[in-house]
């Protein structure tokens, strides 16, 4: 009470964020702080949830645990399910296809972890015509089907997001693949999953090789993907777009390949502090090695760079 008498004399109007605090528990008021942060400031928001910044500071960064390991690679099975469901599973749902595929995993666990990235199912009544599944399909098909292996550069891309650990929290990665050569020709690192992201990828790609008209794109059944900035990006640019069949990842395997490759030969043995830093190792992984020097057993043991040149 001293504390808010305190701070009212001084002329502070608390946040209304933090009047709907109804956490207890210092790690609570940890995470509450660590999502209010940008709109309040930290030193407010902790003066305001009586908890010392240093703890603060030293909570978030605290390398993550097991569980927060495994939560993130949860988090990426459940966007994955939550998308091929066009935004139609709630967590009961989400729950009950993870353990098809196998996952023992609590329903109270896919519920928060669906709650904290905003994934609501869609339960309003829509008023215009619903596509039916098998018109979603045909709107979006898998072209890789149909069609032949790329005989040239920029002829077929690939394109993906994956999730990095950094700290306490998740930042995220999109790539453009050039399916011919394997060479990445596109990137972007961000800390929030959303259409920018991929479009900001696909921007750099297309400025960097300036592709003809009628270049097919793949990638998976992402909302990211299917956003209309994203569609209105891929027609103003003649791209074809081509998605993966709901549940197959393996349809895009080569990207799913870089990104193994990446984690297991950068990202497993440093740690990193900052966007900047991961940003600047990333750029250097990419350009400096794995597009240049790191031989490929599917381009004949040659680099991306030496397989353009040599055909």
């Amino acid at each position: 009470m001293e504390a808010t008498n305190s701070r009212a004399s001084r002329g502070e109007r608390r946040p209304k964020k933090v009047s709907t605090f109804s956490g207890r528990g210092t790690t609570e008021a940890f995470r509450f702080a660590w999502k209010h942060r940008r709109e309040h400031g930290v030193k407010a928001l902790c003066r305001h949830l009586n908890i010392s910044r240093s703890g603060y500071y030293a909570w978030v960064n605290r390398k993550p645990g097991k569980r927060a390991s495994e939560n993130a690679e949860l988090l990426l099975k459940i966007r994955r399910i939550f998308n091929e469901s066009e935004g139609r599973y709630g967590s009961p749902k989400v729950y009950r296809a993870l353990k098809r595929q196998g996952l023992r995993v609590g329903e109270n666990r896919v519920a928060r972890l669906m709650q904290v990235w905003g994934m609501k199912a869609r339960t309003h009544r829509i008023y215009r015509r619903l596509l039916t599944r098998r018109a979603v399909l045909k709107a979006w098909p898998n072209h890789r089907l149909t069609l032949d292996k790329p005989v040239a550069v920029n002829r077929q891309w690939s394109s993906d997001v994956t999730y990095i650990k950094m700290g306490r929290k998740n930042v995220f990665l999109a790539v453009i693949l050039d399916l011919y050569s394997r060479r990445i020709v596109g990137w972007k690192l961000e800390a929030n999953l959303n259409s920018d992201l991929s479009r900001g990828a696909l921007r750099q790609a297309m400025a960097d090789r300036s592709p003809s008209p009628g270049l097919l794109l793949h990638t998976d059944r992402g909302t990211e993907f299917r956003a209309l900035k994203m569609r209105d990006m891929l027609a103003r640019h003649q791209v074809r777009h081509s998605m993966s069949r709901p549940g197959y990842c393996t349809d895009n395997a080569e990207v799913e390949s870089f990104f193994k490759s990446l984690k297991g030969e950068l990202l497993h043995a440093t740690s990193y502090i900052t966007l900047r830093q991961l940003r600047h190792h990333i750029k250097h992984y990419i350009e400096r090695f794995y597009n240049t020097e790191r031989l490929h057993s599917s381009l004949g043991y040659r680099t991306p760079l030496e397989f353009e040149g040599a055909n």
